[in-house]
C-alpha cells in the first residue's frame, strides 16, 4: 500500500477508498507528517531503471501525452486506477488509450522565481518552498531556475542535482519590478531542451506582472503550444491591504489562468509559515499522476487548437471523483 503524507496531502490508494465507502461516515483527519527526502543515487543507473521506461508513456511524435490527476471529494489523491477507468475524448470524438501509465516517471521541472522588490521578506520562505518541493524529486528529474525582477534571468540550466539550484537561490537578492511573462515564456524555451516527456513548471511569485516586453496574449498562446504543466503559488497581501497595485489585484487570476489550462493548478497563499507545505502538495500531486496516451483519430496535420476532455467511469462503491487534467493541444502544422 502507498501512502505519502504532507500536512496538507493525503493519497489513498483505490482499495481503501472502497473500503472505506462501506463504513459509516466519520471525518478523516489530515495528520502532520513530514517527508522523508529520497535518496538520491549518483551512479549509474541500473538497466531496468525507471530512466529506461520511458518509452512506456511516449512513442512517437503522433502520441498526445495527458497527465491526470484525481482526488476524492475529500481533495485526497486516488491511486491505485486502470486504465478502463478513464475515458478520453478530442473535440468530442473518444479516443482509444493506447498509453496508460501511473508510475512515478521522470520529470523535467523549471523553477521560475520571483526576486522583485516587494519579495524581500518573502525570500526566506519561499527558497524552503522549493527545497521542500526538492525533497519528493525522482532522482532521474532534472530541473532548471529562472529568476526574474525587472526581466528574467537563466540562473541554472537543467541539472539533475537539486543541490545546485538551491545553492543558487542562497544569494537571491530582491529589487526591481516583476517581468512574470517574460519569465514564463524564457521557462518555455528552456524547456525546448527538456530530457523527460513530462514537463512541469513552478511559478513562485507575489503579484501580477508590471515590467515584461510579452503580452499576456503571447505568453498565454505559447503555454497552450507547449506540453508543459504549470504550477503556481501566488503569495498575496490580504485584499483590503492598502497600496495593492492594480497588477497585484490581477496577480491571481492570472496565474490561475495559466495553471487550470495546462492540467496544473494555481494555489493562494497569504500566510508565509504555509509556503513549504503547498510546494510539498505540488511535488506529491506530480507523483501521483496518471499519464493517458493516444493517437489522434484526426490525423490533420492544420495546426488547430484541439479540446481534450477526461471523464471518469462511474465505479459502483466509489465516490464521485474528479480528474484535473490538461485542456487540450495544438495539433502538427505541415
Amino acid at each position: 500500500m502507498r501512502l505519502l503524507l504532507a500536512s496538507l496531502v493525503v493519497v489513498v490508494p483505490l482499495a481503501v477508498l472502497l473500503a472505506q465507502q462501506g463504513e459509516p461516515h466519520k471525518e478523516v483527519g489530515q495528520p502532520n507528517v513530514s517527508i522523508t527526502p529520497r535518496v538520491r543515487d549518483k551512479a549509474a543507473e541500473p538497466a531496468g531503471s525507471i530512466t529506461d521506461r520511458r518509452a512506456d508513456i511516449r512513442i512517437d511524435t503522433t502520441l498526445v501525452l495527458i497527465p491526470v490527476t484525481v482526488t476524492d471529494p475529500q481533495s485526497r489523491f486516488v491511486t491505485g486506477l486502470d486504465k478502463e477507468n478513464f475515458k478520453l475524448y478530442e473535440d468530442k470524438i473518444e479516443q482509444e488509450i493506447s498509453q496508460f501509465s501511473s508510475e512515478d516517471a521522470p520529470l523535467s521541472v523549471g523553477i521560475v522565481f520571483d526576486t522583485s522588490g516587494s519579495m524581500g521578506p518573502k525570500l526566506q520562505k519561499s527558497r524552503q518552498a522549493v527545497a521542500q518541493f526538492m525533497k519528493t524529486a525522482n532522482p532521474a528529474d532534472e530541473f532548471f531556475l529562472i529568476e526574474f525582477s525587472d526581466r528574467p534571468e537563466l540562473v541554472q540550466g537543467f541539472t539533475k542535482e537539486t543541490e545546485e539550484v538551491q545553492n543558487r537561490l542562497t544569494f537571491t537578492q530582491s529589487k526591481g519590478r516583476t517581468a512574470l511573462l517574460d519569465g514564463v515564456y524564457m521557462a518555455m524555451s528552456q524547456m525546448k531542451k527538456a530530457q523527460n516527456p513530462r514537463k512541469a513548471l513552478l511559478i513562485i511569485s507575489d503579484g501580477g506582472d508590471n515590467s515584461s516586453r510579452y503580452t499576456e496574449g503571447e505568453v498565454k498562446n505559447a503555454v497552450r503550444e507547449a506540453d508543459v504543466q504549470i504550477y503556481a503559488i501566488g503569495i498575496y497581501e490580504a485584499v483590503s491591504a492598502r497600496g495593492r497595485t492594480l497588477e497585484e489585484l490581477n496577480g491571481p487570476s492570472l496565474l490561475n489562468e495559466l495553471a487550470e489550462q495546462t492540467g496544473g493548478r494555481a494555489f493562494a497563499v497569504d500566510n508565509l509559515a504555509e509556503l513549504p507545505d503547498v510546494a510539498a502538495k505540488i511535488g506529491i500531486e506530480l507523483r501521483n499522476e496518471y499519464v493517458l496516451g493516444y493517437s489522434p483519430k484526426n490525423v490533420v496535420r492544420d495546426g488547430k487548437y484541439r479540446r481534450v476532455q477526461v471523464k471518469l467511469v462511474k465505479t459502483a462503491g466509489l465516490p464521485t471523483l474528479r480528474p484535473m487534467f490538461r485542456t487540450g493541444y495544438y495539433a502538427p502544422s505541415q
